[in-house]
């Protein structure tokens, strides 16, 4: 069966990956600026600070979306392009700069969708404490009611923040990616917190000042679980391991989304996680839980767990033998996009919107002039197979976007590893759209028919 009618299909991007730095013009420093400064933090010593030149070449970039019939583009705002500091004054050009790309959209034919926060926090912001200071939360209203204002005219769906759990885990506490921090457990939870006060207070923001009707949701990341078999016993393993932690991890779905869609902390993570939780003030969880329209995930793999045959409890399950991987060692487990959408449905009762989901493969121009990435596609094809499945079960998925449309900085491993349907030749700029581009074209005008080539 085709995707629904008026199903979202699409590809994201994230400013600072394809930008290049706004700090190069009238901007300000982003973390990733200063991360990418430290010695041996970038696999291939590399930056953004030109990356792929989106900036001045987003005209000629919305030109190419059109070409591939993409007709929504989930993109990023650079808050240190819009306001140096992060506060206060207003860097005219680089709010300019987002007008411009949003009308060049729009006369193309394709609908953006607007993240406020893809991980590049202003310098200025994180030498005061960053997500550490509860002050944060003020500071992201006010940067976000700039963007309400300037663009809410054009903007089809907003998003908050994408995958706080890297931001905070990844960044403040692995110190694997910017800032580069290795935080406590209890900090990094007070600092969760504070991001997700923001992210209820840049909805309020959104809600109170949009110029058109709009979607909003935010995009968390994380690895749903996936029965090792189709058994219930396994199943409900797997329910129970995506939202019950049993250890102190900041991956924990439900920490994340109970508290957006229900208005409190998880008790078995308040179990588990005792005496780190940060003692919410008055009010706190209330501006934490305003309406969403949709729950936003970025899903790339799952883990892969069985029940004990005693207990029933989940324990891990290895993947098969032989598995494929992809060029991160991520197992390539097409299960994930059926199981994730099935288990956040459940619990949240939200339409759900693949907001990420690719493969990330060393491709290359051939000889001929083309990129031939046919894992690419077998890989879309596998994982939009067992997302489609999902949607004939009845569970309510709304759109899907590819990550990523061109290939970019992929943060700690630089230029190393491409996830576009487009190839970007970081010496000369040149884009050549790869097999998949085409293909994803085609899936585009048939529904999704193509994956069912049977039926054609």
């Amino acid at each position: 069966m085709p995707f629904p009618q008026e199903f979202l299909w699409g590809v994201a991007t994230a400013s600072y990956q394809i930008e290049g730095s706004p700090y190069k013009v009238g901007g300000g420093r982003s973390v990733w600026d200063m991360f990418c400064e430290r010695p041996g933090a970038i696999r291939d010593q590399s930056n953004g600070d030109v990356a792929c030149d989106h900036y001045n070449r987003y005209v000629s970039d919305v030109a190419l979306m059109s070409d591939l019939g993409i007709p929504n583009y989930r993109l990023s705002v650079s808050w240190p392009r819009v306001m140096p500091d992060g506060v206060g004054a207003i860097n005219s050009e680089g709010l300019a700069f987002y007008d411009r790309l949003l009308d060049e959209l729009l006369a193309k034919g394709v609908q953006p969708h607007v993240t406020l926060f893809h991980w590049d926090m202003p310098v200025e912001l994180y030498l005061k404490g960053g997500w550490l200071n509860r002050d944060i939360a003020d500071v992201f209203a006010d940067y976000t009611q700039v963007i309400v204002d300037k663009l809410s005219d054009r903007v089809a769906s907003w998003m908050t923040l994408n995958e706080p759990q890297c931001f905070i885990g990844l960044g403040m506490q692995a110190g694997i990616q910017a800032p580069g921090d290795r935080h406590s457990f209890k900090q990094i939870l007070l600092a969760g917190h504070h991001a997700l006060l923001a992210h209820g207070k840049a909805v309020q923001v959104i809600r109170a000042r949009s110029a058109k009707p709009a979607r909003v949701g935010w995009a968390p990341v994380g690895n749903p679980c996936i029965p090792q078999t189709n058994h219930p016993a396994d199943i409900d393993a797997a329910r129970e391991a995506t939202f019950n932690a049993q250890e102190k991890t900041i991956w924990s779905h439900s920490w994340w989304n109970d508290p957006v869609f229900f208005g409190g902390y998880p008790q078995h993570e308040l179990r588990v996680f005792g005496s780190d939780v940060p003692e919410p003030r008055q009010g706190d969880m209330e501006t934490i839980a305003q309406p969403l329209d949709f729950f936003g995930a970025n899903i790339y793999m799952g883990d892969m767990v069985c029940a004990h045959p005693v207990t029933g409890d989940p324990i891990p399950a290895e993947y098969p033998q032989g598995t494929g991987r992809t060029v991160y060692h991520w197992p390539v487990t097409p299960e994930a996009l059926y199981w994730g959408p099935k288990f956040f449905h459940e619990r949240y009762g939200k339409p759900v919107v693949i907001t990420e989901n690719g493969i990330g493969i060393s491709d290359w121009v051939a000889l001929d002039g083309k990129v031939h990435d046919p894992q690419r596609i077998d890989y879309l094809s596998r994982y939009l197979l067992a997302l489609e499945q999902a949607i004939n079960e009845g569970v309510e998925i709304d759109g899907y976007f590819q990550w990523s449309l061109m290939d970019n900085f992929e943060w700690q491993e630089g230029y190393r590893f491409r996830f576009g349907l487009v190839h970007v030749d970081y010496q000369t700029q040149k884009r050549t759209p790869k097999d998949s581009a085409y293909w994803y074209r085609d899936l585009i005008a048939s529904n999704g028919a193509i994956l069912h080539p049977e039926a054609l």
